[in-house]
């Protein structure tokens, strides 16, 4: 493990394994100490772990069906029900995936939890509580034991091992090696002649016995640790307060910066619609001058299409065209003259009433308006006073 500091319980006081050296663990158990361990994980950017004791903590192999799998976090403590003397109520749950269907499960008692986090907080955040045998050494067909004092940790799988007294280790061994014995057990430890007593006779013939500590396997071991009891209730929180200590002058700030800007947006919004409702009653007004009735829903472009109409196009249609062709009939006829023009828009027509001396002087000029290339119709004419006032409907041609 060469980039990970180890951090374990040694006789009730809390130590630390240096990572990659092989040193002793160094203890916690001052002030000075601690502030040196935080430096030295500052300084040197190593990520460090807890080390849950082995004693504290069952390992086991969990092969499930596909359609367990989908709800293996919520189905975990009841397919194991029948397997545990506690309840699973009072049991905390780590699950890791070894592959499709094998999984590799971690129990351990929630008070236990609980007391190990009430150790640790004085330390910086350790993100991963790894149980103690994984942190050993490990290979398919390789079993791993370090002697640590009156016990001993054993790793015999990718997610499988314990820790146990040494008096009891024969017994473990011997029934676990009638199952499927290892090819290769690794020993570490300090007194051969005496460690080797304990490993049963079949067995000893596959030992391979080392000189040294935890220190000396956790040299071997890989820092990839799949399984972390840090899940579901005890997983690893985002620092918050320590975050606010460190910004909450530049959070107040933004946040009175970010309140007067709405204020400001919320006033530059207030005089705007302010300004728009006076420019919309103005161009009521306007349009109201033009055009007296009718609904308004669009003044520009109502304005826009009664032009068009007035000014007419190229086929000689129009208010203007046709004023502009009968106004030169009319003006040639002095005895003649316009009272008042009615323009149809939608029909193209306009209501010529004028003022004649006589009938003949309005038939001529409405024979003139024809020679025009206009469409002239007599709606009507009467006798008034001296003269007769007609009515003459004109379109186009």
């Amino acid at each position: 493990m060469q980039n990970l500091a180890v951090v374990r319980l040694l006789d009730d006081t809390l130590a630390w394994y240096p990572p990659g050296a092989g040193e002793q663990p160094r203890r916690l158990d001052s002030p000075e100490a601690l502030a040196l361990f935080r430096e030295t994980l500052r300084s040197s950017r190593l990520q460090a772990c807890f080390a849950a004791p082995g004693a504290e903590v069952r390992l086991l192999r969990l092969t499930v069906s596909a359609d367990e799998r989908k709800h293996l976090q919520q189905a975990l403590p009841f397919l194991l029900e029948e397997q545990l003397a506690e309840d699973v109520e009072q049991l905390h749950f780590a699950v890791c995936a070894l592959d499709k269907t094998s999984f590799g499960v971690a129990l351990c008692r929630h008070s236990t939890m609980e007391a190990w986090q009430e150790r640790l907080a004085e330390l910086p955040d350790l993100p991963q509580w790894l149980p103690e045998p994984l942190l050993l050494p490990w290979q398919p067909g390789e079993w791993c034991l370090v002697m640590d004092g009156d016990a001993v940790i054993v790793r015999s799988g990718e997610c499988e091992g314990y820790t146990v007294e040494a008096d009891l280790l024969p017994t473990l061994l011997t029934a676990a090696a009638g199952e499927a014995p290892p090819q290769v057990l690794v020993v570490y430890g300090g007194d051969q002649e005496r460690e080797l007593a304990l490993i049963p006779e079949a067995l000893r013939g596959r030992v391979q016995w080392r000189q040294g500590t935890l220190c000396a396997a956790l040299m071997l071991a890989r820092d990839e640790h799949p399984l972390n009891l840090r899940e579901g209730a005890y997983a690893a929180r985002l620092p918050l307060a320590r975050w606010w200590q460190q910004w909450r002058v530049a959070a107040v700030v933004l946040g009175l910066a970010f309140a007067l800007q709405l204020v400001a947006t919320w006033a530059e919004y207030r005089a705007l619609s302010r300004e728009n409702l006076a420019l919309r009653t103005a161009l009521e007004s306007s349009y109201r001058q033009a055009m007296p009735e009718g609904a308004l829903v669009d003044a520009e472009r109502q304005l826009r299409r009664q032009l068009d109409g007035l000014r007419g196009g190229g086929g000689g249609g129009g208010f203007v065209r046709l004023l502009e062709q009968a106004g030169a009939v009319i003006a040639q006829r002095p005895g003649a003259s316009i009272v008042s023009i009615n323009y149809n828009q939608r029909g193209g027509e306009m209501r010529l009433n004028l003022v004649a001396n006589d009938f003949a002087a309005v038939e001529q000029l409405r024979a003139g308006l024809a020679d025009a290339g206009l469409a002239a119709v007599m709606e009507s004419s009467s006798a008034q006073g001296d003269g007769v006032r007609a009515r003459i409907r004109v379109g186009g041609a």
